[in-house]
C-alpha cells in the first residue's frame, strides 16, 4: 500500500489551485445590483456642483476646445476604470484603498483615504453651504439676497437658514446616509439625475429664446489670447472639466454590487457619455443665455436675473432643482467615505459592510 501514497500527495497538490479561484469567484459581486441602478449612481456620483462651472470654461476656453477637453477627459476616464477594475479583479482587495495598497503599500492606501476624506468631506460641506445658500439667505451677508424660501413664504423663523438646513438634514440627508448598500440609492440617484436635466432644459429653452429675440451674440469658438493674464486663464479652466470627471471612489461600491465585471464596464460608459452630453450642452446654452456676462458660477446669474414674473419663476426652479440635486447627490458621497475605510478583506468583504482598520 505504500506506493499508494506518493500516487495521492501528487492528487491532493493538483486541487491547490483551486483554493485562489475559489477566493477570486467570491469577488465577482454581491448580485443584488442592476446596469440601470449603476448608470443612475454612477451619473449622479460625476454630476455634482461641477456643472455650474461648465459655462464659464466654455466662455474662456472656446466652443471648440471646451468640447475637446470634455471628449478627451471622458475618454482618460473610461480607461482608468477599466484598468482600475482589472486590476482589482487580478488581485485581493474589493477597495479603492486596497488597491493602491497591493500596488503601493500601505503608504499609498494611507494616501488614498486622506485624499478622498478630505476632497469628499469638503464638498460635503460645500454642498451644504449652497443648499442653505437657495433656500435661505444669510442675515449677516448683506448682499440682499433671499433665497427659495424666503421669496415664496416671506422672512420667519421657520425659514430662517439655519431652520431649514436642519429640516433638510433630519428629514432628507439622514434617512439616505443610513442605507446599507449603494444600490438603495438608485431611485434617488434617479431622481437627482432627472433634476440635472430639467436644469439643463430649462437653460436650453431659455437661450433658445434668447436667441429667437436676437439677445444673445455668438459664441466664442476659440480662445482670445490677448495677454498673458487670457493665457493663464486656460489652465484655469481645466481643471474644472477634469474635476467635473471625478467619481472613481465610488466604482468599487458600485461595482461589486454587479453580477460581472463587464456590466460595471457597460455601466460607467453610459453614464460617461450621457455627462459628457450635458456638460457640453449647459456650457454652450449657457454661455449663450448670459454671454459675457457669464460668472464663474452660472447659479448667480439665474439668482440676479429676472427680468419678468415668468423669469422669475424659471430662475426659481433652477435654483431648487439645483439645490435638491445636491442632496440627492450627498449621500452618494457620504457612501464613498465609509467604503473606503474597507481597506482589509479580512475586515471586510464584498458586500460593502462598514468597518474600520
Amino acid at each position: 500500500m505504500s506506493p499508494l501514497s506518493p500516487a495521492r500527495k501528487p492528487d491532493s497538490d493538483s486541487r491547490a489551485p483551486l483554493l485562489p479561484h475559489l477566493s477570486s469567484s467570491r469577488k465577482g459581486g454581491s448580485g443584488g445590483g442592476t446596469v440601470p441602478g449603476a448608470v443612475f449612481n454612477v451619473t449622479t456620483s460625476i454630476i455634482g456642483a461641477g456643472i455650474m462651472s461648465i459655462p464659464a470654461t466654455v466662455k474662456v476656453l472656446g466652443v471648440f476646445p471646451a468640447l475637446a477637453i470634455i471628449v478627451t477627459v471622458a475618454t482618460l476616464a473610461d480607461v482608468s476604470v477599466e484598468f482600475l477594475m482589472r486590476f482589482t479583479h487580478s488581485g485581493e482587495t474589493t477597495t479603492y484603498a486596497g488597491v493602491m495598497r497591493e500596488a503601493f503599500g500601505p503608504i499609498g492606501a494611507l494616501a488614498v483615504q486622506i485624499a478622498v476624506l478630505f476632497t469628499n468631506l469638503g464638498c460635503l460641506i460645500i454642498y451644504l453651504i449652497i443648499i442653505a445658500d437657495v433656500m435661505s439667505a444669510s442675515r449677516s451677508s448683506g448682499s440682499g439676497h433671499l433665497g427659495v424660501l424666503q421669496e415664496w413664504l416671506g422672512i420667519h423663523w421657520w425659514t430662517s437658514r439655519e431652520f431649514s438646513l436642519l429640516v433638510v438634514l433630519v428629514f432628507v440627508l439622514l434617512p439616505l446616509v443610513l442605507l446599507r448598500r449603494v444600490e438603495s440609492l438608485k431611485f434617488s440617484s434617479a431622481i437627482s439625475f432627472l433634476l440635472a436635466v430639467v436644469f439643463v432644459g430649462i437653460s436650453s429653452v431659455m437661450a433658445i429664446s434668447a436667441i429667437i429675440q436676437g439677445k444673445t451674440k455668438s459664441p466664442r469658438l476659440v480662445p482670445e489670447l490677448d495677454g498673458g493674464a487670457a493665457f493663464f486663464d486656460l489652465f484655469t479652466a481645466v481643471p474644472v472639466i477634469v474635476t467635473a470627471f471625478t467619481f472613481h471612489f465610488n466604482v468599487h461600491p458600485i461595482g461589486f454590487e454587479l453580477e460581472k465585471q463587464t456590466d460595471m464596464t457597460k455601466a460607467v460608459r453610459i453614464s460617461l457619455i450621457i455627462c459628457a452630453a450635458i456638460y457640453f450642452t449647459i456650457g454652450i446654452f449657457g454661455y449663450l443665455l448670459f454671454g459675457e456676462s457669464l460668472m464663474a458660477d452660472i447659479l448667480v446669474n439665474f439668482d440676479r436675473s429676472s427680468d419678468s414674473a415668468t423669469g422669475a419663476l424659471l430662475n426659481d426652479v433652477v435654483r431648487l432643482s439645483y439645490a435638491l440635486h445636491l442632496m440627492l447627490v450627498f449621500p452618494l458621497l457620504n457612501y464613498s467615505l465609509r467604503y473606503n475605510e474597507c481597506v482589509n478583506k479580512t475586515e471586510c468583504n464584498a458586500q460593502n459592510k462598514f468597518c474600520l482598520e
